[in-house]
């Protein structure tokens, strides 16, 4: 599964309700407080040399652009359950210990697999579609896996599903 565009967001129930909120509060709140910053800031005059104006303006476009990657994204979400199923195998959702072949015993990464709006904590996001989350998808503890990267095919043992 290649995630597209047109793919549509995969978000538990819980992260729709808080990005539909974050949506919310940045096309009122978040609209009208930066309009009064420009505001304020065009009062001080000459626009040319203007950090405030120019900070403004810069904040708003940041601002819109979040807004605009929100209502695409809750335009074509898809609600999944908040729980990994627990049948033992990678899922969305799921936190997942991998070792790359040659490293060693101890030489291992935790990823959260799924859409960087779940992400846990301080953990890495492994998106479903990356060649990673494809590989380890649907594989248990102790399974090595083979995927292909820009460097060339790796190999991964998943060595713990689980925080």
């Amino acid at each position: 599964m290649l995630v597209t565009d047109t793919a549509p967001t995969r978000l538990t129930q819980e992260t729709h309700e808080r990005l539909q909120a974050e949506l919310e509060d940045l096309t009122t709140r978040g609209r009208v407080e930066i309009a009064a910053l420009i505001e304020a800031a065009r009062a001080l005059g000459d626009l040319k040399e203007n950090g405030d104006y120019h900070a403004a303006k810069d904040a708003q476009g940041k601002m819109e652009s979040r807004v605009r990657q929100l209502q695409r994204m809750l335009k074509t979400v898809e609600i999944v359950e908040g729980d990994p199923k627990g049948d033992g195998t990678v899922v969305e959702g799921s936190v997942v210990t991998v070792r790359y072949e040659g490293d060693d015993e101890d030489d291992t990464l935790t990823y959260f697999v799924g859409s960087i709006e779940e992400r846990q904590g301080d953990l890495d996001v492994v998106s479903p579609g990356s060649p990673l989350g494809l590989a380890v998808l649907g594989h248990a503890a102790g399974d090595t896996v083979e995927y292909a990267a820009p460097g060339g095919n790796l190999r991964v043992e998943i060595v713990k599903i689980g925080a």
